[in-house]
């Protein structure tokens, strides 16, 4: 369809949807913080980790995401200790952190 850009696509590519015909692109999630979020964790337990950024609990969710594209992540802890959550939401290895806050502008 001419006048309209093709959806790039890569790890952080945006989604297309089409809303009457024409395709559009939904956001990016929203950068939290620009580095890991380091957690205790409880052997057993499962974890919701916020992928759209907008949660008041990061880095858990808090279903500030209702409406959007975004759903949370769920972890289960395999065993008790820290873990480094994203807080960037650009890890291609979700929930955990890859260092890709690195990247971000």
């Amino acid at each position: 369809m001419p006048g309209i850009a093709p959806v790039p696509t890569g790890p952080i590519a945006l989604r297309a949807v089409t809303q009457g015909g024409i395709v559009m692109s939904e956001t990016l999630p929203v950068v939290a913080q620009k580095g890991s979020y380091k957690m205790e964790v409880e052997a057993g337990k499962a974890y919701w980790w916020c992928a759209c950024g907008k949660s008041g609990k990061q880095p858990f969710c808090d279903g500030s995401h209702k409406g959007t594209a975004f759903a949370p992540i769920k972890f289960e802890a395999e065993q008790s200790g820290v873990v480094s959550f994203c807080g960037c939401k650009h890890t291609g290895k979700q929930p955990r952190c890859d260092g890709s806050h690195n990247k971000l502008a």
